[in-house]
C-alpha cells in the first residue's frame, strides 16, 4: 500500500523559477497540459465505447441476445459510475500524471483479455472491471485543468478539451468497425484499441505533468491574478482539504451537487441511448451496413466537437450563466428524437443528419453540467463533485442499457420491432424533458468558488 500511495503521490513543490522564465514557460505547460490531457482522455474511449459498435456481430457469432449485451453496458456504466466516484476522491490527493497512465495501461490490458475470451460470464466480469478502471480517466484530467487555468477561461478551455471524448467515441465508432470488417473477427475491435490505449499510456508519462509548482511555477490564481471568491490569498486557493471536508462540506452538503445529479442522470439516458444503440437501431430498423452503423456513432460525438466549444465560450461571455444554456441546447434534442421516429427506411443521411443534431446539442450539456459542480466547489473538490455527478450519471446508462435490452426483447416479442424501437425513442424524449426540468432550477447561477 505504501509503495502505491508513493507512485501515485502528487508531485512535489520544487523552487520558484526565475520571472523571466516563469513568463517563458507558463503558455507551454499550459499547452502541454491541454494537449496530454485531451490525447490521453480520447484514448480511454477507445476501450470504452468499441463493444456498442460490434454488439450486434457479438450476438451472431457468441449466441448472445439483445439483453445478454444491455446486461454488458449496463454493469460497465455502473461500475465506471462508482468508479468516477471512488477514483475522484483520491485523484484529488493524486499526482495525474502516473494516475491516468496506469488507468489507461491497464483498461488496455482488460480489453485484450476480453477480445481473447468468448464466454458470457467472463465477458460480464472483465467489462465490470474495464468500467472501473476507466474511472481513471476523467477525475485527473479535472484536478489538471483546474490547477492550469483559471476561473475566468474555465468555460472556454475545459470545453476546448472536454472535446476529446468526442474525438475518441468517434474515432472508435469507425476503428472498431474498420477493425472487425478489415481482420474478420469481433476481437478485433478490443485488440486495435487496446494496442493505441497502451501508447496513449506511454504517451501521458512522458509529456504529463501535475501542479504549476511541481515544475518551479506559481500557481494559476497568481499568474493571472483570477482569485475565486470563496478564497482571497494564495495559500487559501492551494490548501489541499482533508477528506472528510472534502466528502461533506464541498460535496454531500451542498444541494446544488445533488440537483445535478439528478439532471446528469436524465442527460445520460439521453446522451447513451444512441451511443449504446444507435449503430443497433440504424442496422435493424434503417437497413445500415456496420460500417454504416459505426458511423452512426461517429457523426454523434463529431457532432458535438465545435458546440461543445462554442457554448463553453459563451457560457464565459454571460458570466457563467451555464445553466440557461444547458436548457436551451435540450429543447432541439426533443425535435431531433421525436423526428426520428418518422424517418422512413433507405434515407440513411437524414438519420445521421439527425445524429449530428443530437450530438451536437447534448455534448454541450454534458460538459456544462461538470463546469456547474466546478464553479460552485472549486479546483480542489472538483474529482469528488464530478464523481458523484458522474455516478449518477453512470446509473442512469445502466438503467437505459438494461432497461433499453429488455424493452427491445419483450416488446419486441409482443408487439415487434418497429413498436419496440418506438418505445425506447419516446423513453428518451421523457428523460430529456425530466433533464430540462431539473436544470431549470440553475438558470441564473453563476460561479462562486
Amino acid at each position: 500500500m505504501n509503495i502505491i500511495r508513493r507512485v501515485f503521490a502528487p508531485a512535489a513543490h520544487i523552487s520558484r523559477l526565475p520571472d523571466d522564465e516563469v513568463k517563458r514557460l507558463y503558455p507551454r505547460y499550459r499547452w502541454r497540459i491541454m494537449e496530454s490531457t485531451f490525447i490521453g482522455y480520447a484514448a480511454f474511449y477507445l476501450v470504452r465505447n468499441n463493444l456498442s459498435v460490434v454488439a450486434k456481430d457479438m450476438e451472431t457469432a457468441l449466441s448472445y441476445s439483445h439483453s445478454d449485451i444491455g446486461s454488458l453496458l449496463a454493469v460497465s456504466a455502473i461500475s465506471y459510475g462508482v468508479g468516477k466516484f471512488v477514483m475522484g476522491a483520491v485523484s484529488d490527493r493524486s499526482n495525474p500524471r502516473t494516475f491516468m497512465a496506469f488507468g489507461l495501461l491497464a483498461t488496455a490490458l482488460i480489453n485484450f483479455i476480453f477480445g481473447s475470451m468468448a464466454s458470457f460470464p467472463i465477458h460480464l466480469l472483465l467489462w465490470t472491471v474495464n468500467g472501473f478502471i476507466q474511472g481513471m480517466g476523467w477525475p485527473p484530467c479535472g484536478r489538471s485543468q483546474g490547477h492550469w487555468f483559471s476561473e475566468k477561461e474555465r468555460g472556454l478551455m475545459f470545453s476546448i478539451w472536454n472535446t476529446s471524448h468526442n474525438l475518441g467515441g468517434g474515432v472508435t465508432g469507425y476503428l472498431a468497425a474498420w477493425a472487425m470488417q478489415y481482420w474478420g473477427g469481433w476481437e478485433y475491435a478490443f485488440y486495435v484499441p487496446g494496442t493505441l490505449a497502451a501508447i496513449g499510456a506511454l504517451y501521458l508519462l512522458i509529456r504529463l505533468r501535475d501542479t504549476p509548482q511541481s515544475v518551479g511555477l506559481p500557481p494559476i490564481e497568481m499568474y493571472k491574478n483570477d482569485y475565486p471568491e470563496r478564497a482571497s490569498t494564495v495559500e487559501e486557493a492551494e490548501r489541499e482539504l482533508g477528506t472528510r471536508e472534502l466528502l461533506f462540506d464541498y460535496v454531500l452538503k451542498n444541494k446544488y451537487v445533488w440537483l445535478l445529479a439528478f439532471a446528469n442522470f436524465f442527460a445520460y439516458i439521453t446522451r447513451y441511448s444512441m451511443l449504446d444503440w444507435g449503430a443497433m437501431y440504424l442496422r435493424e430498423m434503417k437497413g445500415a451496413s456496420v460500417v454504416g452503423g459505426g458511423l452512426g456513432v461517429m457523426v454523434i460525438n463529431f457532432g458535438g466537437i465545435p458546440s461543445t466549444i462554442l457554448f463553453g465560450w459563451f457560457s464565459d461571455l454571460i458570466g457563467g450563466r451555464r445553466g440557461m444554456v444547458c436548457v436551451l441546447c435540450l429543447i432541439p434534442i426533443l425535435a431531433a428524437f421525436t423526428a426520428m421516429i418518422f424517418t422512413p427506411p433507405g434515407f440513411l443521411w437524414l438519420d445521421m443528419l439527425l445524429f449530428s443534431l443530437i450530438g451536437l446539442f447534448i455534448y454541450p450539456v454534458i460538459n456544462l453540467i461538470v463546469i456547474i459542480a466546478l464553479d460552485l466547489t472549486g479546483k480542489k473538490a472538483i474529482g469528488t463533485a464530478a464523481g458523484l455527478i458522474g455516478l449518477f450519471g453512470y446509473i442512469g446508462r445502466t438503467v437505459q442499457a438494461k432497461g433499453f435490452g429488455w424493452m427491445l426483447e419483450y416488446f419486441g416479442a409482443l408487439w415487434g420491432k418497429e413498436e419496440a424501437w418506438a418505445l425506447v425513442i419516446v423513453t428518451i424524449i421523457a428523460s430529456t424533458m425530466a433533464a430540462i426540468v431539473l436544470l431549470a432550477f440553475t438558470w441564473k447561477m453563476k460561479p462562486r468558488a
